[in-house]
């Protein structure tokens, strides 16, 4: 039976995406079999693993209108082990459509309910906000995968999306698991990027992964050719980085 994991922050530019595409990628790799679930209206992670965005016919969007079945909506990438469902900009129209319908949170859990038997890893990339969307995955998820980048406001409005994984978790979902912080971006020349690693693991200690993601330019240029890191250059630092994750979190799983 699958493990769904939504990968979650409000505040953009943290590395969720590149996560997503890339610890999805490196879980196919290790021979586990994936599905990346894009819900974030950008369709980044969709581009990112080489799908022309414009030609989306169904995706999350069908999905969660319940217009198409999960099944209709997968397809598969060119990495190996890993399907997808795509985004597309429609998918900006949901919050709206949904507003005044009944069970509104639980569409995405519905939906894919029925893929779980299919799959070892389920991963939901989310947008970049706390509205519907981030609630749907937050409600079909078992566990949530916050990255926070290594930066002066890292931990600003980190409070917050604990809170919401609080109430997610008293009101909809109370299986809901905070898998990991995962720590991006990370420059081990700068001052303040160790800064944030101690502040980080001083407050959360175990919550925190031990892999850390490097600020890697190969990692920056793999979506503009439409690959995962370890398809664009598996010898970078930043394939190394995402390997590592992926391990790291096949072996938690495990004990669990």
């Amino acid at each position: 039976m699958g493990k769904i994991i939504a990968i979650a922050n409000q505040k953009g530019g943290v590395g969720k995406t590149t996560t997503s595409v890339n610890l999805a990628a490196s879980l196919g790799v290790l021979e586990k079999k994936v599905l990346l679930i894009d819900a974030d209206p950008q369709a980044n992670a969709t581009s990112g693993l080489g799908v022309d965005v414009e030609g989306v016919e169904l995706g999350t969007y069908q999905l969660l209108e319940h217009s198409a079945t999960a099944k209709e909506a997968v397809i598969a990438t060119n990495s190996p082990n890993l399907d997808l469902i795509p985004s597309h900009i429609d998918l900006v129209a949901i919050e709206i459509e949904l507003v005044d319908v009944e069970n509104r949170e639980y569409m995405l859990k519905k939906a894919i309910e029925g893929l779980k038997a299919d799959y070892d890893y389920i991963l939901i990339d989310c947008a970049p906000s706390l509205g519907l969307l981030t609630l749907n995955a937050l409600t079909a998820a078992d566990s949530v995968i916050i990255p926070i980048q290594c930066e002066y406001f890292a931990l600003e409005g980190l409070g917050k999306l604990l809170n919401t994984i609080k109430s997610v978790q008293k009101i909809h979902n109370q299986n809901l698991d905070i898998e990991g912080l995962l720590l991006t971006m990370f420059d081990q020349r700068l001052r303040l990027s160790n800064q944030v690693v101690d502040e980080v693991k001083k407050h959360f200690d175990e919550m925190v992964f031990e892999t850390i993601i490097m600020r890697n330019v190969r990692l920056s240029e793999a979506p503009s050719y439409g690959e995962s890191i370890i398809s664009y250059d598996a010898s970078s630092k930043g394939a190394d980085n995402y390997l590592s994750l992926a391990h790291e979190l096949i072996k938690k799983n495990e004990k669990e």
